[in-house]
This record gives structure tokens, sequence and C-alpha cells, in this order.
């Protein structure tokens, strides 16, 4: 079972900018499609943005297109979400996942079979 750990997350103001960090464990990292998730607090867990194995493909929540930035580096086994001019509203526990390579779909948790941790980012106003 692949192990997920992020980290990157803090205490930022408004406008300001974070990069979160999510390390897998083993030597598949590279065969499979990554996304981040996130969860405030009392909220649903929602989709942030996916990205496939080679990086060429990439989708995004409309609440985060055009400040957030998904990549990868599969000779690290890394996959990276640059955040900027964060919101208030950003507040959250981000979640890195790994999705099912049978799984059509990507934006529902079930698509997903391993997850990280989390690392909460705040957002000051």
């Amino acid at each position: 079972q692949v192990q997920l750990v992020e980290s990157g997350g803090g205490l930022v103001q408004a406008g300001g900018s974070l990069r979160l960090s999510c390390v897998a464990s083993g030597r598949t990292f590279s065969t499979y499609t990554m996304a981040w998730f996130r969860q405030a607090p009392e909220k649903e867990r929602e989709f942030v943005a996916r990205i496939s194995w080679s990086g060429n493909t990439i989708y995004y929540a409309d609440s985060v297109k055009g400040r957030f930035t998904i990549s990868r580096d599969n000779a690290k086994n890394t996959m990276y979400l640059q955040m900027n001019s964060l919101k208030p509203e950003d507040t959250a526990v981000y979640y890195c996942a790994r999705k099912r390579l049978e799984s059509v779909g990507y934006i529902q948790q079930a698509n997903y079979d391993s997850w990280g941790q989390g690392t909460q980012v705040t957002v000051s106003s």
C-alpha cells in the first residue's frame, strides 16, 4: 500500500502564497493520476485539482482555476500544489490522493484509493 505524506501548509495572509508537497512511497508513483482535495470545517471534502501520470492532462475546480497550479516530479515521487492569491475561503485541510487505475471519474472521493494525512492551510483576512 502506498503512503502519501503532505507538507507545506501553514498560516498566510489573504493574497499570499503557499506551496504544498505530497511525497509518495514505492515505485509506482509515475503510473498513477494524482489529485488534491480539501476539507473546510463542517464541509464535505472537495476536489481541487488533478494531474495525469505524465503531467499532460490537468483539471482544476472552478474555485481555484487561475490561482492554483498542480504539478509533479515523477523522479522524486512528488506532487505539488502552488497556491497563489489565497483567500480566506481557501482555509482547509488539504489532502493528496492517488486515483484508482480502473476509475474513469476524478471528482468524487470514491475514485481514489490512497490518501495522505492532510496539511492545514489557514488564510487570514
